[in-house]
């Protein structure tokens, strides 16, 4: 899996970032970005300055700190700039909450469409011993289980949900299967669950064009203070559901059909869902 390193974007970031104050560490957002959109290279630009090039299908950029506040953001074809062509999108005055850990997936909807959610990632604390795995249907297929060591441990996920389970560490074997049957479309993958981290495994693609594929984004340093590590994956319990947590998600997305780059935002509230397009 290639990725955009975080000091280029960083260093993009920090030419491009509103003129303000030093803002606290809770005032600033962790954003990451999936592109799972196939066969659409981007460049994304931030405040005028190229900031995410050459931005490829199944490329999940590593963690950027954005200052909470408004940004103006341009998506121009790959090798396309300021100066020699149009913007395929443009943004201006789009609002990055502070003190959120955020995913934003750009990703077809089950029936081919682009579309982008916002994922909020869970880094409340483990349980000694435990690890997280989250799961994220963001693939232009119908409903999946997902299985580990062949039974099914998540059921019925849709696209754009996702499923968060905590569980010992471990390592699993997983593959995805349409639901209620047998018929595997991804994998089977080991994943490697350490202690105290949530792994987030994004099935992103089209199983119709047959490029289904997975990536995986870990985040670290969710232990608790240790009280024994068990083992196994005895005592599963799954949260199954869509992406609603407290406060409003600013989005981009980076999508586009015929060479078309098509933008929108999902703004996500407690129990309240709301898609728009740009």
């Amino acid at each position: 899996m290639r990725r955009t390193t975080t000091a280029a974007i960083l260093a993009g970031l920090a030419t491009t970032a509103l003129a303000a104050p030093a803002l606290a560490a809770d005032q600033e957002a962790t954003v990451s970005v999936l592109h799972g959109v196939p066969g659409l290279t981007v460049d994304v630009y931030v405040n005028g300055e190229e900031t995410i090039p050459d931005f490829a299908p199944g490329t999940l950029t590593d963690p950027m700190m954005l200052p909470a506040g408004a940004y103006d953001i341009e998506v121009y074809a790959d090798g396309d700039t300021p100066d020699s062509a149009e913007p395929a999108l443009s943004a201006e005055g789009l609002e990055v909450p502070g003190g959120a850990n955020l995913t934003l997936a750009a990703h077809l909807d089950e029936s081919g469409t682009p579309m982008l959610s916002a994922f909020v990632n869970d880094i409340s604390t483990t349980e000694a011993g435990d690890a997280r795995l989250t799961v994220r249907h963001v693939a232009a297929a119908p409903a999946v289980d997902v299985r580990a060591g062949g039974s099914p441990v998540i059921e019925g996920l849709s696209n754009p949900d996702e499923a968060v389970l905590d569980l010992p560490a471990t390592t699993v074997s997983a593959d995805v299967v349409l639901a209620g049957t047998e018929d595997v479309v991804l994998g089977p993958a080991d994943l490697d669950l350490a202690e105290g981290t949530n792994t987030i495994v994004y099935a992103w693609g089209s199983a119709a064009d047959e490029n289904l594929a997975l990536a995986v984004q870990t985040i670290e340093g969710l232990h608790s203070a240790p009280e024994g590590v068990p083992s196994g994956l005895g005592g599963m319990a799954g949260d199954q559901g869509g992406t609603a947590q407290d406060g409003a998600l600013l989005v981009l997305a980076l999508a586009g059909a015929a060479g078309a780059v098509v933008a929108g935002r999902r703004l996500v509230r407690a129990g309240t869902t709301t898609n728009g397009r740009a």
